[in-house]
């Protein structure tokens, strides 16, 4: 099958040997409790101070509907609703490269469940990737304590498994076999720029 690169999709473990991915530390920080937006809003500024890459979390749009003010110089939004259905978490720029991604959070230790990743969400990231973006999900297992960057690529073979109902989660050993691990460290938390790399690499990809 042929993907927005107009190539043929290949595992990574199908791919050159010759470029393995960083094995994912485990590491014993203070906050083994953090969410994976924490984690990696603190990863993105800590790129951003080093002039790495700008990578911010995208707004979510709401409409207010009723504000108080129980003090006069202060507001307090009471009632509001999403204006549109929000679509991927993160966007920003690495290298000339225009990233855009989602973060997904498990406590599962075996499997992802595809419902949590939504259809307008998978649109947009295939419109990025065959616009000339990288697309992607970044996976936390919170109960493995391991962080996954999980390619367009691989996500659309697994979502037209789920739309033909055949598959209603990714297995962890597909994620294994398919996905980078990321190093966990204490300064970023989730050293996730090193994976981009191999992933411009491993699937040809060029501006």
């Amino acid at each position: 099958m042929r993907y927005p690169n107009g190539k043929n999709f290949e595992g990574k473990r199908d791919q050159a040997k010759s470029r393995p991915g960083p094995k994912a530390k485990k590491v014993q920080f203070g906050q083994r409790g953090m969410r994976l937006e924490n984690m990696l809003n603190q990863s993105n500024q800590w790129y951003l101070n080093r002039g790495l890459a700008v990578i911010h979390k995208k707004p979510t749009p709401i409409q207010v509907v009723k504000v108080d003010y129980p003090k006069r110089a202060r507001a307090k939004i009471t009632e509001a609703y999403y204006r549109q259905a929000s679509t991927t978490d993160y966007n920003g720029i690495y290298k000339g490269w225009y990233v855009d991604f989602e973060a997904k959070q498990s406590d599962r230790l075996q499997s992802f469940p595809l419902n949590n990743i939504k259809d307008h969400q998978v649109k947009h990231m295939t419109a990025c990737s065959q616009a000339g973006g990288l697309s992607f999900v970044i996976f936390w297992f919170s109960k493995r304590q391991e962080a996954y960057l999980y390619p367009i690529e691989a996500l659309l073979e697994d979502w037209r498994a789920y739309q033909d109902s055949e598959r209603s989660s990714i297995p962890f050993q597909r994620i294994e076999d398919y996905a980078y691990p990321i190093a966990l460290k204490y300064q970023p938390y989730l050293d996730y720029l090193p994976l981009i790399d191999q992933y411009i690499a491993d699937y040809g990809k060029s501006h």
